[in-house]
């Protein structure tokens, strides 16, 4: 199979029930212009599928893999989170449910800042960064799922700023444009953006 064969489909169903994730989805497959229907799994009576992967990769392809194998349809979906560095690399893969609620930002975010609290030294600051992994899959079975990987670097602030975006975005300092990521409009923020950067490559495949 072409690596675009699932262009011939019709339908592309997005494995996501995250309404902050579809959202700016949508945008980006906007500007992709597509000749496929992007269908978020909602729509179709789809819930999440069980992450049980050990890392961002393998939680997208199983994610991708559950929704094609409901609709009979491709798919692709997104695993993504903040990585800090100086705990080990969490929140990770856990993000979302960090603070053991899946989906409660606030809290989330307040476990994250008490976590961090007794490892910050003054005038140093705290490394972070978003990852997301992008998984494409022709069908539930597909032996060579495509993978697409975006990193965005930044530092984590001890409080929030800003109101825009969902997640983690009101404590991810970007340094060299001294705002948060929740400072950025969803324009600003998808053209450099962990989400923005894997969504390029997928873009960059579809042209071979």
């Amino acid at each position: 199979m072409a690596a675009t064969d699932w262009l011939s489909q019709g339908t592309l169903v997005l494995a996501s029930n995250n309404k902050g994730k579809i959202a700016e989805f949508e945008k980006l497959f906007a500007e992709l212009k597509l000749p496929v229907e992007v269908v978020a799994q909602g729509k179709l009576n789809i819930e999440d599928a069980i992450e049980d992967g050990l890392s961002f990769v393998e939680n997208a392809i199983i994610k991708a893999r559950h929704a094609s194998k409901i609709s009979g349809k491709p798919a692709i979906a997104d695993d993504s989170g903040i990585c800090v560095p100086v705990l080990g690399g969490a929140p990770g893969i856990y993000s979302a449910r960090y603070a053991g609620e899946h989906g409660n930002d606030a809290a989330n975010n307040e476990k994250l800042l008490a976590d961090l609290k007794p490892l910050r030294q003054e005038g140093e600051a705290i490394e972070g960064m978003f990852v997301c992994v992008l998984a494409l899959v022709q069908h539930a079975e597909d032996p060579l799922p495509q993978v697409f990987q975006g990193v965005w670097h930044g530092e984590i602030l001890e409080a929030a700023r800003g109101e825009n975006g969902f997640g983690y975005d009101p404590l991810f300092w970007l340094p060299e444009l001294g705002i948060s990521s929740a400072e950025m409009s969803k324009e600003e923020k998808n053209k450099i953006s962990h989400r923005g950067q894997a969504m390029q490559l997928f873009k960059a495949s579809l042209a071979k």
